[in-house]
């Protein structure tokens, strides 16, 4: 007999049966298949009743963003305030609110759609002590903590994990009072910490999510000892002596002082430290990521889909964008879509000037960065539903619909047609690629130099382009030079004019069209053809403020779209392809429209749109030329 383990199997078995079941570890760098899909929905409120399944049933997304399974969770659900910001939990208590999760999940997966939950990493609400002990996060981690599910504790005190100022104490904040409690922060490099995210991971999965999106990826003035030892360590590995003297002025690494290790800061205050600390800060809070989501996390569950709640507003840089100093092999490395708030940078439309509210620019840099991922941007809209799902359908990213109102059955009503319009069309919004005539460099090497002067003439380039209906990507500048593009394509960066050669201005695609309709272009994944977008943003405005300042409105029934008439498009057709048809789709028909065209040379043909809503998408037949 050969050897044998405890329980009598033999060695091999033994070692054969760990091999098939023991959970596989991803390297952060190991590619998954590529997950594709055009509509999402995403809720932190008024999620819990029988009408939110109904709602998903009509409207059939594919991603619903539902549920907590982080720091909200297990600092929130017990408390009195469970059913308060942020979390609105429909139910109270830690084992009746996962219960509750887990039987939600069981029904949207039932509806064939997919469950990420939402997962903050760090933000802790609660009371280390008080008249009544310990509240919020604090409760749970000295009283409530179950070994059974979650493991042993890594530490004793939870204020051992947290993030700590200057003069050692955590810090604390009190900007949302829930409860009355306060709010602290955990330290991400904190290796106790970790295993704490580690037992959540397991819970969530445990629960029957598909994937988590992480958000509070943030990192604070921390100076603790895991911090002040990992930015040394960063600064000698990445720099020599005589660098650190002259860059940072730093002459003796070991015995350096830190008075701050910032993150976030204003970049007209920056310096070099600044900025290396800024750039650590996010290096490793991505290292974080992979460690526990990424490597543990898809050994649990190797298909779990993750993704980052991030921030970037107007292309707020230094000051804002929780990777904006991440080198590119780092950025979305490990995502399989992208999450990025454009918090109220966007909610409002000042027609007379030309501002129409919207994330056409965000949306381009993003899928530019993100090589055609699936991607979404969170505008807290309310108001102008049908334009906030068109501008992503019309750009690569995926419709959503964060916070929107399905119970007023106007809204609900336009959601459904939407997202049905986008299910009856799938084809061409699944997978499609970008089609552009041009380039805009998005400046990210400036940015990692702590230069935010080059955003600021993007962001006033990028407009112009979009009032002048040009078809055109963004691209950031470090990854341009590993894409492959037509050699002829006009790049344009903030260092180069902005007007387009008028001879060139010819060999591109033109359309006569008022400043208030955004114009893309796609080509589908299998189809032959090129599908044109076109959306509009006119409207009746709602009543300015008495202040003057813009009114985003109160709901739905302050969208009051107006219709457009009268665009020209004469558009240039792919080398090796001729046109064979015209037609024209809107959510508001249930049918195509064929329309007339006729060819202005071999390799442009010009029609007529007819009047639309909001959104349209002529689509433009191709064959292969023999």
């Amino acid at each position: 007999m050969g050897l044998c383990t405890a329980d009598r199997r033999p060695v091999w078995a033994t070692l054969l049966l760990w091999l098939l079941t023991a959970p596989r570890i991803l390297s952060a760098d190991e590619p998954a298949a590529q997950l594709d899909f055009t509509r999402m929905i995403a809720h932190w409120d008024q999620y819990g009743g029988d009408d939110y399944v109904s709602f998903v049933k009509a409207a059939q997304p594919e991603v619903a963003q539902l549920g907590f399974y982080g720091a909200h969770f297990w600092s929130l659900s017990h408390t009195p305030q469970f059913a308060g910001y942020p979390a609105h939990f429909p139910v109270r208590g830690l084992e009746a609110c996962g219960d509750w999760f887990s039987q939600r999940n069981a029904a949207l997966r039932r509806s064939q759609v997919k469950v990420i939950g939402h997962f903050n990493v760090e933000f802790l609400v609660g009371d280390p002590d008080g008249p009544d002990g310990p509240r919020g996060f604090f409760a749970f981690y000295d009283r409530l903590w179950d070994e059974r599910i979650l493991g042993p504790k890594p530490v004793v005190s939870a204020l051992e994990m947290l993030e700590r100022g200057a003069d050692g104490k955590p810090l604390v904040q009190h900007n949302y009072r829930i409860g009355g409690m306060s709010e602290y922060w955990a330290c991400l490099r904190n290796p106790h910490w970790q295993h704490v995210l580690r037992a959540w991971t397991k819970q969530a999965i445990r629960r029957g999510v598909d994937g988590l999106i992480i958000n509070y990826f943030y990192r604070h003035n921390c100076l603790c000892r895991h911090c002040v030892a990992g930015f040394r360590k960063h600064l000698s590995q990445n720099f020599s002596p005589a660098e650190l003297r002259d860059r940072f002025g730093i002459r003796d690494l070991p015995r350096q002082k830190f008075d701050e290790l910032v993150c976030w800061h204003d970049p007209r205050q920056t310096t070099p430290l600044k900025m290396e600390m800024l750039r650590w800060s996010q290096i490793s809070n991505k290292r974080v990521y992979d460690e526990v989501f990424v490597r543990y996390g898809r050994s649990l569950k190797p298909d779990l889909i993750l993704a980052q709640w991030n921030h970037l507003g107007d292309f707020t840089q230094i000051a804002g964008d929780e990777r904006c100093t991440l080198p590119a092999e780092l950025w979305g490395r490990g995502e399989d879509y992208l999450w990025y708030s454009a918090g109220g940078s966007a909610n409002t439309t000042d027609l007379k000037h030309k501002r129409l509210g919207d994330v056409t620019l965000q949306a381009r840099y993003i899928r530019g960065a993100f090589d055609d991922k699936p991607f979404t941007v969170g505008k807290y809209e309310n108001t102008r539903i049908r334009s906030a799902i068109a501008e992503l359908a019309a750009n690569g990213g995926a419709p959503m619909g964060f916070y929107t109102r399905f119970q007023d059955p106007r809204a609900r009503q336009v959601i459904i047609k939407y997202y049905q319009f986008l299910r009856r069309y799938n084809d061409i919004f699944r997978g499609n690629r970008s089609h552009a005539e041009a380039v805009l460099l998005f400046p990210r090497t400036a940015v990692h130099a702590g230069d935010v002067l080059p955003v600021a003439t993007f962001r006033q380039q990028g407009k112009q382009l979009l009032d002048q209906h040009v078809l055109f990507d963004v691209i950031p500048d470090d990854l341009w030079a590993s894409r492959t593009s037509p050699s002829a394509i006009p790049v344009l960066t903030a260092q180069t004019p902005l007007n387009i050669d008028a001879q060139l201005r010819k060999s591109l695609s033109r359309f006569q069209a008022p400043a208030t309709v955004r114009i893309s272009a796609t080509r589908p994944r299998q189809a032959q053809e090129l599908d044109i977008h076109f959306v509009n943003y006119n409207r009746v405005e709602p009543q300015r403020r008495a202040d003057g300042r813009p009114n985003p409105g109160g709901g739905i029934q302050d969208e009051q779209p107006l219709a457009v008439d009268g665009i020209q498009a004469d558009v240039v057709i792919p080398d090796g392809f001729r046109t064979v048809g015209v037609e024209l789709i809107t959510p508001e028909s249930a049918v195509p429209q064929v329309l007339k065209w006729q060819s202005a040379s071999d390799q442009r043909i010009r029609f007529g749109v007819p009047q639309f809503l909001v959104y349209a998408v002529a689509r433009i037949r191709l064959r292969e030329i023999n």
